[in-house]
Order: structure tokens, then C-alpha cells, then sequence
């Protein structure tokens, strides 16, 4: 695409420019004429009449294409414009068009032919001029050249800025649109993690249930209800806890996100892997109350390890250690021995362990987790605590 042709004009602007063209060279004609003398040579007289206009209406057509051809156009009707005094006016709107391009060597080839020609008259018409006239002739067209020209360069550069406005705003607009895309894929990806982590773990405890009732045939009627109990409910916690997390896509822009789980609910969560039947121990010895970020990423590692230990070791002992003071890092370990049952275990989605590193990453601590010799698993994570996430705790 040629970016120097100018966007074409509606039918309203071209003709509004092209009248004005024709009302600027009748003043032009009408000085021609006064200037003639009485009595003129009917040749000459009858060119005023009939040749004059019919020059500055074809100076008039060939503005129609001034933005295609912008040079080649400006030229001729600027040496047209020498045989024709009513086609000054079409001069002077191809020397402005011309100039909003701000082409100085343009501009200044342009204007020089307009001025020359304009002195064509006094060869063309027989006026007579008066001695030392001569200065007066070149300065009127000079004069109204570089009006014309002034303007165009205005004109021009007023396009500029709108322009470059128009692609300053159209950048900005483009920039929100991928800030918004960018927030709306962030939140995506926070809400799936939570999800993740609320339903893995009530599921997980529940396929556990549904796994000893499916090995186990010697248990007791209480045993049978216990566990039954046990699926039931977790099932109806699982779903409540994906209605909180999904409320918040539906819930007005005001309205506050449900609490997120800290480390005083590890009690409840420790209690709720004992009821589905798992040997779970908790040592805590935390000096102080951390942040709400890392107390709720201290909470997803414990959650994620027992997820992890009612898929992959059911039936073994696990032992939960959280230790950490304010001005130094909360240490989370979940260590969980060889399995002692074997069950069929629930499909995995292998991005629980994916998300808690990233969550941790944010929150500038480490995760490691490995088989251990004895034939069993650990997690740890290093969380750093400042004393001032302590002081805005308390």
C-alpha cells in the first residue's frame, strides 16, 4: 500500500473545495477584465469569454485527482493557471494540497511555475502596465502563494498529530485489550488451582472411604455407616466448596472472595483426613501469626501432601511437621511412610504439585519433594517470614 495517496474525500468535501476554488479565481477574472482596454482585439476578447473558463473548468476536473497525482497535478494547473485567470483559484488549492505533504522542494518547484505563469498574462491580454508596475505583479502572487503555502503546512501538520493521536489512542486500546486478556487468563488460572485444591483433597479422602469399604469385608455394621458417613459428607463439603470458589465468578464486583484457609484451620484439616482414615500426626511450633499469603500457601502444601498420601499411600502413617518464627522462614514438611494397603488409586491430574510450585514461587519460597530410603515420601517447602508480615498480621 502507498502510504503518500492521501484517503479519498467524501462527495460533500470534494465539492465544498472545488467551489471555493471556482469563487476564488472569479475575483481574479473580474480584475482581468477591468484591466482590459476598451475596443480589444475581438481574438482576444472572445479567449477572456469563452477560453478563459474553459481552461479553469479544466483545472477544476483535474483537481479531482490532486491526491492521486499530487505533483503532477499541481504542476499543470499552476501552468494552466498562466493562460486563465479564472483558474487561479485551482491554482491555489492544488499549491495547498501539495503543501500539506511538507515537501519543501515540492512546495517550492510548485509555487515558483504559479508565479511565473501568473506573469503570462500581460503577454496574453493586451494590458497595459504602468512603469515600475513589475514589482507589484510578482508580489501579489507571491503574497497570496505563501498565504496558500502556510496554510497547507498548517493543515498538514495538523493531520500529523491527528494521526498520530489516532494511533496513540488505537495502541493504548490495543495495550488494555492484552492487559485484560492477560488479567482474565491469570484469574482462569488461579481459580482452576484452587479448584484443584479444594476438590482434590475432598475426593481423594472420599475414593479412600470408598476404597477400604470396596478391600475390606470383615468390618462392623458402625464401621460400615462411619465410613458411609464419611463419603457422604465429604462429598457434600466437596461440593460446597466448589460452589464458594465458582460464586466468585458470578458474584458482583463488590462483593468480597470468601476467607481463604490460613494455618488456625490445619486443626479442621488434620481432623477431616483423621475421619476419612488416615494416621495423621501434627507437630506445630510457630512462634508468632504470618501473612495471609503464606499461611495460606503453608495450608495448600499440608493439603496437597495429604491429597498426595490418600492417593498414593493409603494406609500409612503420615507426620506433619510446621515450625517457623517471624524474621526468618516457615518450614512445612509432610512425610508419609510405605504404604501398608493396596487399593486401586483414583486417576490423577499431575498438576497439583505443578500449581504449589508456582504459588510458592510467588511467594519467593522453595518446594522439594522425594522418594525417601525407607520406601516413603516427603514434602517440604521453605517459606520466607518477614517481621514485617508479622507486624501486619498482628
Amino acid at each position: 500500500m502507498n502510504t503518500d495517496i492521501a484517503p479519498r474525500l467524501g462527495g460533500w468535501q470534494q465539492t465544498w473545495r472545488l467551489v471555493a476554488a471556482a469563487a476564488l479565481g472569479i475575483p481574479f477574472w473580474f480584475s482581468t477584465g477591468a484591466a482590459l482596454p476598451r475596443g480589444c482585439a475581438s481574438d482576444t476578447c472572445s479567449w477572456f469569454v469563452t477560453g478563459d473558463p474553459l481552461v479553469a473548468l479544466g483545472c477544476l476536473t483535474a483537481l479531482l485527482w490532486r491526491r492521486r497525482f499530487p505533483l503532477a497535478v499541481a504542476m499543470a494547473v499552476a501552468i494552466a493557471s498562466g493562460a486563465s485567470s479564472l483558474a487561479v483559484g485551482a491554482a491555489l488549492l492544488a499549491l495547498c494540497s501539495i503543501s500539506t505533504r511538507r515537501r519543501p522542494v515540492e512546495i517550492g518547484a510548485v509555487a515558483l511555475v504559479y508565479v511565473a505563469a501568473s506573469q503570462l498574462t500581460l503577454v496574453l491580454y493586451p494590458i497595459t502596465s504602468p512603469p515600475g508596475s513589475i514589482w507589484l505583479q510578482l508580489a501579489l502572487p507571491t503574497l497570496s502563494a505563501g498565504i496558500v503555502v502556510a496554510m497547507g503546512v498548517a493543515i498538514g501538520a495538523r493531520h500529523v498529530e491527528v494521526r498520530s493521536l489516532r494511533e496513540r489512542a488505537e495502541s493504548a486500546e490495543r495495550e488494555q485489550t492484552a492487559r485484560e486478556a492477560q488479567a482474565r487468563a491469570l484469574e482462569r488460572n488461579r481459580i482452576a488451582r484452587e479448584m484443584h485444591d479444594v476438590l482434590a483433597h475432598r475426593i481423594s479422602l472420599v475414593a479412600l472411604q470408598a476404597g477400604v469399604l470396596d478391600h475390606r469385608r470383615n468390618l462392623t455394621t458402625e464401621e460400615n455407616r462411619t465410613l458411609i458417613r464419611g463419603i457422604a459428607d465429604g462429598s457434600h463439603q466437596a461440593l460446597e466448596e466448589l460452589r464458594d470458589v465458582l460464586g466468585v465468578l458470578r458474584a458482583d464486583p463488590g462483593r468480597p472472595e470468601p476467607p481463604q484457609p490460613s494455618l488456625d484451620r490445619l486443626p479442621e484439616l488434620v481432623a477431616d483426613a483423621h475421619a476419612s482414615g488416615l494416621d495423621v500426626t501434627l507437630t506445630t511450633t510457630v512462634t508468632g501469626k504470618p501473612s495471609d499469603v503464606v499461611g495460606r500457601t503453608c495450608y495448600r502444601v499440608i493439603q496437597e501432601g495429604l491429597t498426595n498420601a490418600a492417593k498414593h499411600a493409603p494406609g500409612a502413617p503420615l507426620h506433619i511437621t510446621v515450625e517457623g518464627t517471624a524474621g526468618d522462614e516457615l518450614h512445612v514438611s509432610v512425610h508419609n511412610s510405605p504404604s501398608t494397603t493396596t487399593t486401586t488409586q483414583p486417576p490423577a491430574s499431575g498438576f497439583g504439585l505443578l500449581g504449589l510450585a508456582e504459588r510458592i514461587t510467588l511467594a519467593g519460597g522453595k518446594l522439594s519433594h522425594h522418594p525417601t530410603p525407607d520406601g516413603g515420601y516427603v514434602l517440604t517447602a521453605q517459606l520466607p517470614w518477614s517481621n514485617h508480615d508479622h507486624e501486619k498480621s498482628s
